[in-house]
């Protein structure tokens, strides 16, 4: 039973990784909390399940036809909306929850309620691993989960695309010295992170259903796995994520599953007591606060 709840514990570390990963990604490099987060990754689900069950296209290619949709939508809003109240933080959070308030109200007004929507999983089989049986979908998650944090390091350090990101989110200012264009690196770091949502919706959701309420769920884990490694910073979503993964499943374990999100909600608090910034994140100097 301990080796099946370690096991369960990596892949449920490397789901969180994964819901967090576009969130903190576009704070990091743009500085806006995309609070529309949770609303994008169902809303590729969604769209998964039309182009799959209504248009009868072939799986793979309404995956990714809905990745691509999520992501221009998801620069759509820096461009249309953001845009105008960039650097304004509490109009960004207002802003971006309303878009994702919106998305997710007009799901419910259209009837998308009530039923279960579902997707297919990928690899319809299960393993044996140290033991304990593990379905093939969780152990592809967890392998696309590596896969893309191996290949988001790579593209922010080896693509001039990458070091433009890391130049905006290290000093604004200086990179617009050097002809980076703010506003264009900002519009891609929403439409990535947006994009980064819809995977992350493609590869958990069939472990479960499609519903609006999951895109509160979805946010509020993935602010959970930010806040506590420190927002924007990328090693510490891995290590919160880890964190977070294991105790909630040693909780869901021995305890009970209806402690799980109460144990999220008290590691955030007890970071915020103790290191506001986070586990990984910069702590600002007095000046900037005052």
């Amino acid at each position: 039973m301990f080796i099946g709840t370690i096991i369960y514990a990596i892949i449920n570390s490397f789901i969180l990784i994964m819901l967090a990963m576009g969130f903190n990604l576009t704070f990091g490099i743009s500085g806006v909390a995309n609070f529309a987060y949770g609303a994008l990754y169902v809303l590729s689900a969604y769209v998964s399940w039309i182009l799959l069950n209504l248009l009868k296209m072939p799986y793979l290619l309404s995956v990714m036809i809905s990745i691509l949709l999520t992501a221009i939508l998801g620069g759509l809003i820096y461009r249309l909306v953001l845009v105008r109240v960039r650097g304004q933080a509490l109009s960004e959070v207002i802003a971006t929850f309303g878009i994702g308030l919106s998305i997710l109200e007009l799901f419910s007004y259209f009837g998308l309620v009530g039923f279960e929507y579902t997707l297919p999983v990928f690899i319809d089989h299960s393993f044996m691993v140290a033991g304990t049986y593990v379905d093939a979908q969780r152990l592809f998650i967890a392998g696309i989960g590596l896969v893309l944090v191996l290949g988001l390091w790579l593209f922010t350090h080896h693509t001039s695309t990458g070091l433009a990101f890391r130049g905006i989110a290290q000093d604004e200012r200086t990179a617009l010295t050097f002809g980076i264009d703010s506003d264009r690196i900002a519009t891609l770091s929403m439409s990535l992170g947006a994009g980064l949502a819809a995977i992350a919706a493609t590869l958990i959701i069939p472990l479960g259903s499609i519903a609006p309420a999951e895109g509160y769920d979805v946010l509020i884990k993935a602010l959970a796995v930010c806040i506590i490694g420190g927002l924007g910073s990328s090693s510490g979503v891995i290590v919160a994520g880890f964190v977070i993964g294991f105790a909630e499943r040693f909780t869901d374990t021995y305890i009970g599953s209806h402690w799980t999100m109460i144990i999220s909600l008290m590691a955030i608090l007890l970071v915020l007591v103790i290191k506001p910034s986070g586990l990984f994140g910069k702590q600002k100097e007095l000046e900037e606060r005052i």
